[in-house]
């Protein structure tokens, strides 16, 4: 199964076999692995006198191109099967990239959009000391009212959370609930709210990103 799981995804980065970390990227609704990989030169920019990719970047596939096919805000059942088939393929995926023997303090999450969605859903339901956990444009999975998890499993794993106050597809106040479940289950979560942004991801986001994943190849707490 492990074997099966790595065999799936769209690599890029360093050979799994030489990287210090792994990024496992979650596309978004309509689009594939490409398309988040295309963050990966904003991730690790390179330059003449850089040193080699540090991180492995995997990307899985949604099999139609869409996680689960209605907002992540609908009644749960709504998006089943498919939500519990798109968990299981990055749970699968962790469990892969640990199984090669990489601790989880050094697998980051990074998602956008439907992809952010899942990725803290997944992160949440199988709550550990992930690396980190990059949000952007995303929040929890559940419609209004939905209760998640609330033990302190993560240990101090580090979150961001960036979205547009104007988001079309994701309010505000669930990246702001998203950010209570994290810290209280005991994630150190960086929440940031960019007006008038619209549904992107900018530099400033980027940035923190690449500060976390510093810190994880460093092995110590990414700053603010």
């Amino acid at each position: 199964m492990a074997a099966d799981s790595l065999a799936s995804v769209v690599a890029a980065g360093a050979p799994l076999d030489e990287a210090r970390a792994v990024m496992i990227m979650v596309h978004g609704r309509n689009a594939g692995p490409r398309n988040i990989l295309d963050l990966v030169p904003r991730l690790e920019p390179r330059t003449a006198n850089a040193e080699p990719p540090s991180f492995a970047y995997l990307a899985p596939a949604a099999p139609t191109g869409s996680w689960y096919p209605y907002s992540f805000l609908a009644p749960i059942e709504q998006n089943e099967p498919h939500l519990t088939a798109a968990l299981d393929t990055i749970r699968r995926l962790v469990e892969a990239v640990i199984a090669r023997g990489f601790a989880s303090d050094r697998v980051m999450l990074l998602g956008f959009s439907q992809g952010a969605c899942l990725s803290a859903e997944l992160a949440v339901r199988h709550a550990r000391r992930y690396g980190g956990l990059v949000l952007f444009s995303g929040g929890l999975i559940g419609p209004p009212g939905t209760t998640w998890n609330q033990q302190p499993a993560f240990a101090g794993t580090p979150v961001f959370l960036g979205c547009s106050d104007v988001d079309a597809h994701v309010p505000k106040t669930r990246v702001d609930e998203s950010a209570a479940v994290f810290t209280r289950m005991g994630a150190q979560v960086t929440e940031r709210i960019y007006p008038g942004m619209g549904h992107l991801v900018n530099d400033d986001e980027m940035a923190a990103a690449r500060r976390m994943m510093d810190a994880v190849v460093r092995g110590r707490a990414p700053a603010p």
